[in-house]
């Protein structure tokens, strides 16, 4: 077997340092295998948080060599292991204790955006006629697992920290679920434009980039939401079209 060194973040709260181990690793191994190993031979209070090992729930989400991937997911003979293997917590959130951070932001957010309010039934038996195509293009928001690397490689939320005026691309993503969807009827547009900061975004794409379901966040979810909100509170016609409907 050979041999790799692993420099991890340890500390509580914003006080910490990062520390080398050195161990030893085997064909096929990830990363979170490379930190549970330490864990378990050299530093049994390490904390980090996991559940499926499979890359389906999310929790394992940290920063391997300065970039926001499941820990679960990031294959050993991916990196250049001749150097040390940096891991942190991800940094767009308050970190708790070793690679954990405190998410619970997150559920917050979640919890304002505006529910599904269908339509009325097509049909006496409670039953819709839908499109197949409508169908399919809701379709691949709901693949996301809630890893939040996402919201961890947003610059909005990263680095500027605007957490009190940006939801973030996850959520972006979670409202276009829910307003594409042929059968809502809840205007959200109003909260995007105001309250959820969507005008931060500048569709980097990076958060695309991260994403471990390969949803197309940026081009399939935030761009139409944006496009939306413009042609509502922006384009003169469409606003002069507004105010008569409102009459």
């Amino acid at each position: 077997m050979s041999t790799a060194t692993f420099r991890i973040w340890r500390g509580k709260g914003q006080e910490g340092r990062f520390e080398d181990y050195s161990t030893e690793y085997s064909e096929g191994m990830v990363v979170l295998d490379a930190v549970h190993k330490v864990q378990a031979e050299q530093a049994p209070d390490l904390a980090v948080r996991w559940n499926c090992k499979a890359g389906k729930c999310g929790s394992c989400s940290a920063e391997v060599n300065g970039k926001p991937k499941l820990m679960c997911m990031t294959r050993l003979s991916d990196l250049p292991l001749n150097e040390p293997v940096t891991v942190e917590p991800m940094k767009a959130f308050p970190p708790i204790k070793d690679l954990v951070t405190d998410v619970s932001w997150n559920y917050r957010v979640k919890q304002r955006i505006r529910k599904f309010a269908p339509r009325k039934p097509d049909f006496e038996d409670g039953t819709w006629r839908i499109d197949q195509q409508d169908v399919e293009r809701v379709q691949e928001f709901r693949k996301c697992i809630e890893c939040y690397l996402c919201q961890d490689v947003c610059h909005v939320l990263r680095d500027h920290r605007l957490h009190s005026q940006f939801v973030g691309p996850r959520f972006f993503v979670y409202a276009a679920a829910l307003d594409m969807h042929p059968l809502d009827t809840e205007d959200r547009l109003p909260d995007l434009q105001q309250r959820d900061g969507i005008g931060f975004c500048n569709i980097t794409k990076c958060c695309t980039k991260v994403c471990p379901e390969n949803i197309t966040i940026t081009d399939n979810a935030i761009i139409p939401l944006k496009e939306r909100v413009v042609d509502r509170f922006y384009d003169p016609l469409g606003r002069l079209l507004g105010f008569f409907r409102r009459k």
